[in-house]
């Protein structure tokens, strides 16, 4: 049973193995003499890092268009230093090879798509996000470089939420109608901060929030904590302040995560008692908030009751309708989809979509997704998802029994990866840059923390073997 789970999570030596044999293998260290004669190679990881930064700091604050050229010199980067990398470290995790094959299903429906250029186009922007997971992956496995990337996202995405709350108190106009218009809300200010969407904000801010909530018992020093504490509170109420039923959705899926694993992570310093009651009492409070709020806070009572109003309310009746031609895109290429990227999306719906219902996506992450690569593509998500989700476990239980507090970036890393698909179920702001870079960082903060079984154990054959 172990071997074939190992074999179901890409945990064995085999992923390993296959590429150091393998064409795309023998690519890496192509130029390795080259390497060693260059100075400013030897200084790849900070390099690395500082590409990163730029990114995290300035994703939410530029163009999509100035983003795309920060993937692109991180790729070039990420290129440049495996080339001229020692094949003997590869550093390739189990997610490695699930990103791999999602990659590959991707493209293959890429070329098979009925409208290859647009396709094309989105294939393009997949692969720049691939190559940043791989720099990211590979500088991140530095405790170092880890932490300080991590405190240049939340120092950006403080900046973020306090705009946003400044917004609350003085004004922001509306730049879609993202309320209906009937609703007594209709009047309501949802904040949007330098994102120009609230429902695109909160999206940015669930991983801040995990990661800030992390950093409270992560971070050493009052002044630290404090900080962290104020980034906790502060991207929390800019989060609640969007009025983003699926930000909520997402906070909330959140918030579960979080609290499972930060208690099984101290556990094992609680008496016998707190062991068996501490969940319990935990989520009984965070339960007992929630009721208060929605009892006596009547806007956030109105945007809740919304969500269960059915087509009565508009912004459910629109998704609805764009679910259901979604459905018969699907139904009409069941295997590999259209291809990937919105402009091929653009290009099929309108032969689908219903008068009056316009839409620039599948409004559901799992949907485009279907859409775009077919139920191949939608399998080899799930498997990323599963595999992702086993590595990080598996992670936290190693760094729990040695004490290791890095491991608490894993619970925020996972913690947010919940967040963004519970948001994602409803909606596709996930493929905007901005939040696009925070799903592959979550998922490199997983992959960062691997550590390969040694070959001499995996190899090793049974004691009662002759």
């Amino acid at each position: 049973m172990t071997s074939i789970w190992q074999q179901l999570t890409l945990s064995g030596s085999v992923l390993t193995q296959w590429f150091q044999y393998s064409y795309v293998g023998r690519l890496a260290g192509i130029v390795r003499s080259w390497r060693q004669g260059s100075w400013l190679l030897q200084w790849s990881e900070p390099l690395g890092f500082g590409l990163l930064s730029v990114v995290f700091g300035l994703a939410p604050f530029v163009t999509n268009a100035l983003i795309g050229l920060l993937l692109l010199a991180c790729g070039a980067f990420w290129l440049i230093v495996t080339l001229s990398d020692d094949r003997e470290v590869s550093g390739l995790t189990p997610i490695h090879g699930m990103v791999g094959l999602f990659w590959g299903v991707m493209t293959l429906a890429m070329g098979l798509s009925l409208v290859r250029r647009a396709a094309f186009e989105g294939w393009t922007k997949l692969t720049l996000y691939v190559l940043l997971f791989l720099l990211m992956a590979r500088v991140l496995r530095s405790p170092r470089w880890r932490s300080w990337l991590i405190t240049v996202y939340l120092h950006a995405s403080l900046i973020v939420s306090v705009y946003g709350i400044r917004q609350r108190f003085f004004g922001a106009a509306a730049l879609a109608t993202w309320v209906d218009p009937e609703s007594p809300l209709s009047t309501t200010i949802r904040v949007y901060s330098f994102l120009g969407n609230p429902n695109l904000l909160a999206a940015y801010l669930l991983p801040a929030i995990a990661l800030s909530a992390v950093a409270v018992f992560h971070w050493r020093g009052w002044v630290p904590k404090l900080l962290a504490v104020t980034m906790l509170g502060l991207n929390t109420a800019c989060l609640l302040l969007t009025y983003s039923r699926g930000g909520w959705i997402g906070f909330l899926a959140l918030a579960f995560v979080l609290s499972v694993l930060m208690v099984q992570w101290w556990s094992i310093r609680f008496s016998s008692f707190w062991r068996v009651w501490a969940l319990p009492v935990l989520l009984g409070a965070m339960v007992s908030v929630g009721v208060l709020a929605l009892l006596f806070v009547e806007p956030l009572q109105q945007r809740v009751l919304s969500i269960f109003a059915g087509r009565q309310d508009s912004s459910n009746n629109f998704r609805i309708n764009v679910w259901m031609s979604v459905l018969e895109m699907i139904r009409d290429r069941p295997i590999l989809g259209i291809g990937p990227g919105n402009d091929a999306f653009n290009l099929i719906y309108p032969a689908y979509q219903r008068p009056r219902f316009s839409a620039l996506s599948a409004y559901s992450v799992f949907l485009e997704v279907t859409v775009e690569a077919g139920l191949l593509g939608l399998a080899s998500f799930l498997g990323l998802l599963f595999v992702a989700f086993n590595q990080g476990w598996s992670s936290i239980q190693r760094l729990r029994l040695v004490g290791d507090r890095d491991g608490l970036w894993l619970i925020g890393a996972i913690a947010a990866i919940a967040g963004l698909l519970a948001h994602g179920l409803v909606d596709t702001v996930w493929y905007r840059p901005q939040v696009n870079t925070l799903w592959w960082l979550s998922l490199a903060l997983l992959a960062s923390f691997y550590l390969p079984r040694p070959r001499a154990i995996a190899d090793e054959p049974p004691a009662s073997a002759p």
